[in-house]
């Protein structure tokens, strides 16, 4: 049989002339700007961005001439996580937790913008006018210099005000991202090949009537390319069903359902052909004329008319601009079978958006050469319908997936749509930025939510990374992580303290290192002794104050000067003796300072009391090398003596830290203890160290699940939250009810409400994880997932059962614990795999 098939060189059909000025000439004179597009991430824009982003959009394209092309590309490619497990100093837990994202599976988007500069002739252009169908390419000279000088002007205006929007950020392509280079594969041999994996080489390329074929991946495309295709009404963003709640809306782009949405590989075209619009609407103005006179003949140009009518109507009663517009879908794939699952999938997303779906099997060839970067000039004009610019934007997609922060600290979380790791900075760049003015945190979530996971998952990254951690947790959250830390490193970190009637924790708070008491020492000795004396409800006067405030710069001084060892004995034998004598010089009235009343509600820690223990101990704790310390101190949680005093002294190790290592990370993270200090007389110290802990380069965490106790307390709202810039929320489902008090609390917006109430809505059955919202400064917001590998769950776990199978093999193997989570992932894993 006869080959009937045509075979030519991709030169001899290649549209393209040269790149220069980092812009494509096409053999035919237009000239094409190239830009990557920055959009803003999946589930963090609220409507009035939506319509701020479309609204900079308009404005942009309004600045370019008569006879230009808006082509927006976006790219939507397959793509396997790839961890870098041989980098070096990479722990057991960092290790595990890059094995178990090896090779998972996550839709990665590029977005591009081409900006054509064409001619009145080229935009009349039809599918049998395509260079595809053309003897020979012979290239045209550029007459019209002054007409490129004028669209190089409106481009950079264009770039201008979509930047200055600070939702969008274009980026101008160099020659190198178009045409690549030795070791970089540019985009245009990208789309050649529809790969953008590295040493893809070239194919061929087959362009038949009904079947296009780009080596071995088949294209399936579906357009919109007539009125009749689209939906009743558009709008710049739509409501996400499954994330959203009766009390708040997640809202996406109107485009989305084939963007991010549609999980397979395909590249979304955007086309805005702006013709000469009073030369448009002259045209349906005859048009309307004609359709009026052959009304009497048929209903169907009664109706014509009508419509044409209401669109002339729209334009100049708004002064809208006439344009024509193009959208399509181009997928595909080297399977058959998933060819047909991709094309049910586009009809589908299509249909979401209430649009015809029309499987286009005529014009795949020629739509697919004119999607070509820079070739938009070659688009077949019988493909585009009439519109206005408003409403064809809101066709364009306006978000991309979860981006990981280029700075070299942070912590690994993991995109809430596709599970791909993300990097994750939540102090240090945001601080740089001027999002937030200190790096506090105040995490809510309650019992079940996650909460544990999370904060253990963020102080083990953070300790990885070189600052020291101090926690004070009351239900033994961090054993696990503790005990593992202290293995790996022979005893050096991972100190665990617990309160216990043999061993109770016992400090000096008199006693520093140096012998120099700042004037941080200086507050931190008063706020103890006021909580000594005073009750919750029974604030100091401040004459008292003064006098306590004395007899510590009293005391202090004569440490000094006699050398003497400090203790709280010694403390109190001074105000008994020589501050006693002071007081009477002074003629401090009893009213004043009753002395006598302060001396016996000080006894139980004097010396013979009953808790004289508590704060004269000789045995002075070296926790300044160390840089993973829990203090455990649920044994006396209810303890109303000793459980603010022991916290107290706790903030006192942190504060030492936090003055004496200089330019050395820090972090406190307290958890339900943070009650006890949250009293009205302890305000002040509170505050005191939210707002200083900056300063030092540190960070005071505060955890809670209570939700009445930040609803009801003003101490927290006052010295906590309103010091705290990042805020991390888990699941609220269970305060639905009370989410309003919640949402006034923390000063969250109507965006970051409706995302924190989509947390843990629509999560993927397949994986093991559970989601989490972190608020930055009020301004930048999302939800991530907390998922970690099988080794940082058993690390972590906080069920007594799991915890007591970890810790029993642990003693077996002579306390490694390393070895022991080794063991009990490797079971589990046969296990299920013999399921």
């Amino acid at each position: 049989m006869r080959n009937t098939g045509k075979a030519t060189t991709l030169e001899s059909r290649f549209p393209l002339l040269a790149v220069e000025h980092n812009c494509i000439i096409s053999k035919d004179a237009d000239i094409t700007a190239c830009f990557r597009v920055h959009l803003p991430e999946l589930f963090t824009v609220a409507s009035a961005e939506y319509d701020a982003i479309h609204s900079a959009w308009h404005k942009a394209i309004k600045t370019l001439p008569d006879y230009s092309i808006i082509h927006k590309q976006d790219w939507y490619i397959k793509e396997s996580y790839a961890p870098d497990i041989a980098q070096y100093g990479l722990s057991f837990l960092a290790k595990s937790y890059q094995q178990h994202f090896n090779e998972r599976p996550f839709l990665n988007h590029y977005c591009y913008l081409f900006l054509t500069k064409t001619t009145k002739e080229r935009m009349r252009m039809q599918s049998n006018f395509s260079s595809l169908c053309k003897g020979v390419l012979i290239p045209k000279e550029i007459r019209d210099k002054e007409a490129v000088r004028r669209f190089m002007e409106a481009v950079a205006q264009f770039e201008r005000i979509i930047n200055d929007s600070g939702f969008i950020k274009l980026e101008r392509l160099t020659e190198d991202d178009i045409i690549g280079a030795s070791d970089k594969q540019g985009l245009l041999e990208q789309y050649l090949t529809l790969s953008r994996e590295a040493g893809t080489a070239m194919q061929d390329i087959a362009l038949g009537s009904e079947d296009v074929r780009i080596g071995n991946k088949r294209l399936c495309l579906h357009t919109l390319s007539d009125t009749d295709d689209l939906p009743g009404t558009v709008s710049a963003n739509t409501r996400y069903e499954k994330l959203s709640t009766d009390r708040s809306d997640c809202l996406l782009s109107f485009a989305a359902p084939v963007g991010l949405l549609l999980s397979c590989n395909h590249i979304y075209n955007q086309y805005l052909f702006l013709d000469n619009s009073d030369e448009n609407l002259r045209k349906f103005e005859k048009s309307a004329r004609n359709m009026h006179s052959l009304a009497r003949y048929s209903r169907a140009n009664q109706i014509n008319k009508e419509w044409i009518e209401k669109y002339l109507n729209e334009a100049h009663s708004f002064g809208l601009s006439s344009i024509r517009a193009h959208f399509n879908v181009m997928a595909w794939s080297d399977d058959p079978n998933e060819l047909k699952k991709i094309k049910n999938d586009t009809g589908s997303a299509l249909a979401l958006m209430e649009c015809k779906t029309r499987h286009n099997t005529i014009d795949v060839a020629a739509l697919y050469w004119a999607a070509m970067p820079g070739n938009a000039g070659d688009f077949p004009s019988e493909e585009s319908f009439y519109t206005f610019i408003e409403p064809a934007l809101c066709f364009f997609t306006e978000e991309t997936n979860y981006q990981s922060s280029p700075s070299p600290f942070g912590i690994k979380m993991a995109d809430r749509l596709t599970g791909k790791p993300i990097h994750l900075d939540i102090s240090d760049l945001p601080m740089k930025r001027g999002i937030i003015t200190n790096r506090n945190k105040f995490i809510l979530g309650p019992s079940g939510s996650g909460k544990s996971f999370f904060t253990n998952h963020m102080v083990r990254q953070y300790y990885e990374q070189g600052a020291h951690v101090l926690l004070v947790d009351t239900g033994n959250s961090y054993q696990g992580l503790c005990e593992l830390i202290k293995g790996k490193t022979k005893g050096e970190d991972g100190v665990y303290f617990t309160y216990t009637e043999d061993n109770p924790i016992a400090f000096n708070p008199f006693y520093t290192d140096d012998g120099v008491f700042d004037i941080e020492k200086r507050e931190s000795i008063k706020t103890l002794i006021l909580t000594l004396w005073k009750r919750d409800d029974e604030p100091p006067k401040r004459s008292e104050e003064v006098a306590l405030s004395n007899a510590v710069s009293g005391y202090i001084d004569r440490i000094k000067q006699d050398d003497e060892y400090p203790s709280f004995n010694g403390f109190y034998e001074y105000v008994k003796g020589d501050y006693k004598m002071v007081l009477e010089e002074k003629q401090v009235r009893e009213k004043d300072f009753d002395l006598a009343n302060f001396l016996n509600v000080l006894e139980p820690y004097y010396k013979g009391g009953e808790y004289d223990y508590l704060l004269n101990s000789n045995k002075q704790l070296d926790l300044l090398s160390k840089r993973f310390i829990v203090f455990e101190i649920d044994a006396i949680k209810d303890h109303k003596i000793l459980f603010p005093i022991v916290t107290i002294i706790i903030m006192e190790v942190f504060i030492n830290k936090m003055r004496r290592l200089k330019g050395v990370r820090k972090l406190i993270l307290i958890e339900e203890a943070w009650k006890a200090i949250a009293k009205e007389g302890m305000a002040e110290y509170i505050k005191y160290l939210f707002k200083t802990v900056r300063k030092f380069f540190g960070e005071a965490i505060v955890v809670t699940q209570e939700v009445d106790d930040i609803i009801q307390s003003p101490i927290v709202k006052e010295s906590i939250i309103n010091n705290s810039d990042c805020k991390i929320l888990l699941d609220q489902r269970k305060y639905m009810n009370k989410f309003d008090d919640i949402q006034a609390m923390l000063g969250l917006t109507d965006k970051e409400k409706a995302q924190v109430l989509s947390i843990n809505m629509n999560n993927d059955p397949s994986r093991l994880y559970k989601e989490v919202w972190i608020g930055l400064g009020g301004t930048h917001s999302a939800v991530y997932a907390t998922e970690v590998s099988l080794e940082e769950y058993l690390a972590y776990t906080t069920e007594e059962t799991e915890k007591l199978e970890v810790m029993q093999l642990a003693s077996e193997l002579d306390g490694n614990v390393e070895q022991a989570i080794k063991r009990i992932a490797l079971q589990r894993r046969e296990k299920a795999s013999n399921y």
